[in-house]
């Protein structure tokens, strides 16, 4: 389903997993009419992510996204340290990325190339399809499905007992709220496998695909 809607959907999710702010507010809004006309499942899925931004003060949700994603973090948005962590191969999938998004004309704000937000951007404005697939099936699905597995109770815990070393202030947050960006998460994926679904020609552990992207991308193996 490679069409106007879901280069909209994939705009929308870029949109809801940058810093919270108004502009943000406005684009999950429209990313709720467009689950629910065309994406039920995911929808449902996001209805407690839905419900907590007309409850949740800006100043909350901004905490709460920096506890997610940023300092001292449950887990982090740029999928390139998700996948190969601080291994050489990261440091020549952002050298790469970026010529992408040069050629795409993809602004990457001040996040780095492989940051989740702009490669889902990327994905609507690259006319490479081929690259297009591999950077959906290789780096995306697959780093989309490590990040959600850090969403977990215990990993939660820890991360929250070393942020309250490094801040003072600490706005207190409902267990519940400590997982809610989870549910944004788990959407996000509902509509890729919607929109692309697997394909073992890109399976992540298909040797075959991996060295193609690899050479594709100039990653040594």
């Amino acid at each position: 389903m490679e069409n106007k809607s879901s280069n909209n959907i994939c705009e929308l999710f870029a949109s809801a997993l940058s810093y919270p702010d108004t502009k943000v507010l406005h684009d999950l809004k429209q990313l709720h009419n467009l689950l629910n006309e065309n994406y039920p499942q995911a929808s449902e899925t996001m209805a407690e992510f839905f419900e907590f931004i007309k409850t949740t003060q800006l100043k909350e949700w901004e905490e709460i996204y920096t506890r997610t994603f940023d300092v001292q973090a449950i887990t982090t948005l740029d999928v390139g340290y998700v996948l190969f962590g601080d291994d050489y191969k990261r440091g020549e999938l952002l050298v790469n990325l970026n010529k992408e998004h040069t050629k795409a004309n993809n602004n990457c704000s001040t996040e780095l190339a492989d940051h989740l937000p702009n490669l889902l951007r990327l994905i609507t404005k690259t006319k490479d399809e081929e690259f297009k697939n591999e950077l959906i099936y290789l780096i995306i699905k697959p780093a989309l499905k490590k990040i959600i597995s850090e969403f977990d109770k215990i990993n939660i815990e820890r991360k929250n007992k070393i942020y309250k070393k490094h801040h003072k202030t600490l706005i207190p947050i409902e267990e519940k709220n400590g997982l809610v960006y989870k549910y944004l998460l788990e959407s996000l994926l509902i509509t890729m496998n919607t929109n692309f679904p697997d394909d073992d020609k890109y399976s992540l552990f298909s040797e075959k695909s991996q060295t193609e992207f690899a050479k594709e991308l100039e990653i040594p193996d």
